[in-house]
């Protein structure tokens, strides 16, 4: 399986960390030992002193697609769930500035938590989704999928156009606002609407 992942995707989240509304969408891609399932605790890796959680909405795939027309997007995917990109941010700072790639701050061990997915039906418009994840019980990010400045099947449309997507591929949509570092003992609870999604612990 492939995990697509898209970055400033919005525009408050880009202010926090002082990067430019882009005007294409960004993707970058996590291997599969990437993935973190089943509500398993997440080890903050040695490498890194400021570990940031980022909460996003994810689409799993159920079609193989290239090219897709942004109209026909919807057809691909017909559930949505709740994760977390991980982000080994001190290390993306240097990355960026040395204007090299963001493989081993972003796509390292463990870094992509998935929780669980709903069937899109069950939720509406995927474009009025909202969600929050809650640390050690207090809200630290609240998302709206309006508030994206790439909408969902925007994005699936061109992901495909460089990559074929198959059947179980996960695509993260981009995290809001809110963004904060991870603590041994920390607790992350992650919500679409009422529905809780994951909820591990950071050891």
């Amino acid at each position: 399986m492939k995990i697509f992942a898209i970055g400033q995707n919005y525009i408050e989240h880009n202010k926090e960390l002082n990067s430019k509304n882009p005007t294409e969408p960004v993707v970058f891609m996590k291997p599969d030992t990437a993935l973190l399932r089943n509500n398993k605790p997440f080890y903050i890796p040695d490498f890194s002193n400021e570990l940031h959680y980022e909460t996003e909405l994810l689409l799993k795939f159920n079609r193989l697609g290239k090219n897709i027309d942004p109209k026909f997007a919807h057809r691909y995917y017909a559930e949505i769930g709740l994760g977390v990109d991980f982000t080994a941010r001190d290390l993306q700072r240097k990355l960026k500035a040395e204007g090299k790639p963001w493989e081993v701050c972003k796509a390292f061990d463990h870094s992509a938590v998935i929780g669980n997915f709903l069937p899109i039906d069950e939720l509406g418009d995927i474009q009025q989704i909202r969600f929050r994840l809650d640390l050690n019980e207090i809200t630290v990010q609240e998302g709206f999928a309006a508030d994206m400045i790439f909408p969902v099947n925007t994005l699936v449309a061109y992901v495909s156009k460089f990559f074929t997507i198959k059947i179980g591929d996960i695509l993260f949509t981009g995290t809001p606002s809110g963004v904060g570092k991870v603590s041994i003992g920390d607790h992350l609870e992650g919500y679409i609407f009422d529905h809780k999604m994951f909820d591990f612990v950071i050891k």
